[in-house]
């Protein structure tokens, strides 16, 4: 976490990141950060960091080892190229924006430009994300281990050899939090509807999702045994089980939500 770093764009990703990695032990001293807008630009400030309103203001003494693009993926186009003056060196360029593949930053940085193209999603910001990373021939050993450190900085890592698995990958890992976050307002809807006050009703179906969530992890065990030791025979789980179950309930659901984000997905990319 010593290697000097350059990110572009503290939002509330980039934020989650440059949290991680000071919470790592990486230097502030180290880190400049890219960012035009105010109010990020003073949280970054406010964490110790340097940073400069443009790609033009950066020091030109400062020669990061890794740039991490964590902007939105519709104004790529309008910012990689500030950053082209770091490729042919020693600078590796990781991104996190979704939908925008290694051949996008390869056309405004360099054929032989390092890329690591990474998918985290938003529970990074309390360092229990889930990050799938791959990158092009150009990036070696070195520069993979360190892109993987910095996202590990943040929650779990793993890597690709196809980047073709982006789009399913970006479809359940780096969406899922939302549907998870659905059907917590799901639950807690349907637990209204039963009789339950509602801040009762919103309260139960947080902790159960957390709770569940905390159990699978620790566990080790399949979430399907996870769900078996639930489900007594004849009891009331089992009777809510055969509607979720049903050749039209969950699984048929989440399998045309999941491959409608991909399809989307790969639609962004082009």
């Amino acid at each position: 976490m010593d290697a000097p770093l350059l990110l572009v764009g503290c939002g509330k990703m980039g934020f989650a990141l440059l949290t991680g990695w000071l919470g790592r032990g990486a230097a502030a001293a180290n880190i400049v950060v890219v960012e035009p807008g105010r109010a990020a630009a003073q949280a970054a400030v406010a964490r110790g960091v340097t940073v400069a309103g443009e790609a033009s203001r950066v020091d030109p003494s400062f020669v990061p080892r890794v740039v991490v693009f964590a902007v939105k993926p519709q104004v790529m186009n309008a910012v990689v190229p500030g950053f082209a003056g770091y490729a042919g060196g020693d600078t590796v360029f990781l991104s996190i924006a979704a939908g925008t593949p290694i051949r996008f930053f390869e056309s405004g940085l360099g054929a032989a430009a390092r890329i690591v193209r990474a998918m985290p999603n938003t529970p990074a910001a309390t360092g229990r994300g889930m990050s799938v990373l791959c990158a092009n021939a150009a990036a070696g050993d070195a520069d993979r281990r360190l892109c993987g450190d910095l996202l590990a900085a943040v929650g779990e890592v793993a890597w690709v050899s196809d980047e073709g698995l982006m789009d399913a990958v970006t479809a359940a890992s780096g969406s899922g939090p939302a549907y998870v976050f659905l059907l917590i307002e799901c639950l807690a809807s349907a637990a209204v509807e039963a009789g339950l006050p509602r801040d009762l009703a919103a309260q139960l179906a947080k902790a159960t999702v957390e709770g569940a969530a905390e159990l699978s992890r620790q566990s080790g065990e399949p979430a399907a045994k996870l769900r078996e030791n639930v489900t007594s025979p004849g009891g009331t789980t089992e009777a809510a089980l055969k509607i979720l179950m049903a050749p039209d309930g969950l699984k048929p659901l989440m399998t045309r939500a999941v491959a409608a984000a991909a399809a989307r997905s790969r639609e962004l990319a082009g």
